[in-house]
């Protein structure tokens, strides 16, 4: 008991310096969550039994795993296209052509119906948010709309496919933990979700009908959209979104060169700018990694795995057990794909221990980590959107309303045995 207290307290003196200061102080921007980061990480590894260097070892193979890296690379190069982009006026010429086309009351639901269109498409939510963000964060600024709750549109919708979509690394794990196709799993799924997204919608709708469009619309520059048509199309077309990103820069540079807006020099100036303005997001992944890592190792998740399963009675606690046995692991790893990876394996015991449905099961699985995923504000998602928009990850939080929505119809469908025909 107290070993794993201890294996997750890292996490809480996190959520104490990070979450718990900021509200007492009544301001976000009071602690950085990079300093709250690299307390809670030096404090994970004073904790840890071992040699010293061994634990340094143990962070930095944490920090330093395939996945982590990965999404470095991604910053790195989302950085570099979107300011090369914004210094050439895609972002102007985006946004003015996405006010021409929607009528005003219809900007915040028709960015969601884009982000959950791309995101089904793609299968990723990273892609989807590092393709509209930068829109949503140009539309606020035109309409004087808030720019937290036009990002939070685009987190919560790109969630959707994340959760839905047949090509989703989610999708593929969980079905695959379960013992189940990606179809039947898809069907569960609709039944739960699908309903959520429609109310959002409408809520979306709603809200829209406040919001001015300015009516001084710049003449749009077609070919500067480009750029961002190029980037959706071969992300929808399921490119890997590293290519992605590289054709986007290399468009960007074509066009900023064609048109004059810098030099070769110019262009290479920009680019390392909108990297440099990702280097706080690459160091919270960093360590991130490396304190998620050493909990890992010290037991923490085993811990949470345990006390979650020991008093399980009949199908809806096997259920809620699923439930919240995802949901914790992924705080404590700020991967959904990685959560479903741990837990896979012990919701399938549960499962047939109870006799729950498998399509059930990872429907769960797979719903709770992508609520869990669009709420922590220190996961990859709102990291990345925050970084686009240039905002605080905490300011997006209050507007999610589509990753809270699916949390709560996964647990009404838990509650209320449904789908009846998979419960």
């Amino acid at each position: 008991m107290k070993n794993g207290l201890l294996a997750l307290s890292p996490l809480a003196v996190f959520i104490t310096l990070y979450v718990v200061t900021s509200l007492i102080a009544g301001d976000f921007y009071k602690v950085p969550i990079t300093v709250a980061f690299v307390i809670s990480s030096i404090y994970a590894v004073i904790t840890t039994r071992g040699k010293l260097r061994k634990r340094i070892n143990l962070f930095s193979r944490g920090a330093g795993t395939p996945e982590m890296m990965l999404m470095i690379w991604i910053f790195i190069l989302a950085g570099a296209f979107a300011n090369s982009a914004k210094v050439i006026g895609c972002i102007d010429a985006t946004t003015n052509l996405t006010l021409s086309l929607l009528p005003s009351e219809m900007l915040l639901a028709g960015l969601f119906l884009a982000a959950c269109f791309i995101s089904l498409s793609i299968g990723t939510s990273v892609g989807t948010i590092v393709a509209l963000t930068p829109i949503a964060a140009g539309v606020a600024a035109q309409t004087g709309a808030s720019a937290a709750m036009l990002t939070a549109v685009v987190v919560g919708g790109s969630f959707f496919g994340d959760n839905l979509s047949f090509i989703s690394d989610t999708t593929i794990i969980a079905t695959q933990t379960q013992g189940c196709q990606p179809s039947d799993k898809f069907k569960v799924n609709a039944f739960i979700v699908v309903p959520a997204a429609v109310i959002i919608l409408i809520v979306y709708i709603l809200m829209g009908q406040h919001i001015a469009a300015p009516t001084n619309i710049s003449e749009i520059e077609f070919w500067k959209v480009v750029p961002y048509l190029i980037v959706l199309v071969t992300a929808i077309s399921g490119l890997n979104v590293m290519v992605v990103l590289t054709l986007g820069i290399i468009l960007t540079g074509l066009i900023g060169l064609c048109e004059g807006a810098f030099d070769v020099f110019g262009w290479f100036q920009s680019m390392g700018d909108g990297i440099l303005a990702m280097s706080e997001l690459i160091i919270i992944t960093l360590l991130a990694g490396g304190l998620l890592e050493i909990i890992k190792h010290n037991g923490g998740i085993d811990f949470i795995i345990d006390k979650l399963t020991r008093h399980i009675h009949g199908k809806r606690g096997g259920e809620l057990s699923i439930a919240a046995l995802v949901s914790l692991v992924n705080c404590c790893t700020a991967n959904n794909t990685v959560a479903i990876i741990t837990v896979g394996g012990i919701a399938r015991k549960i499962g047939n221990k109870y006799q729950l449905d498998p399509r059930k099961c990872a429907s769960l699985l797979d719903t709770f980590s992508c609520f869990t995923q669009g709420l922590i504000p220190y996961g990859a998602q709102m990291l990345m959107a925050a970084g686009l928009a240039a905002l605080n990850p905490i300011a997006i939080l209050p507007y999610l309303y589509y990753p809270i929505a699916i949390g709560v119809a996964a647990f009404i469908a838990i509650v209320m045995r449904y789908p009846r025909r998979y419960s």
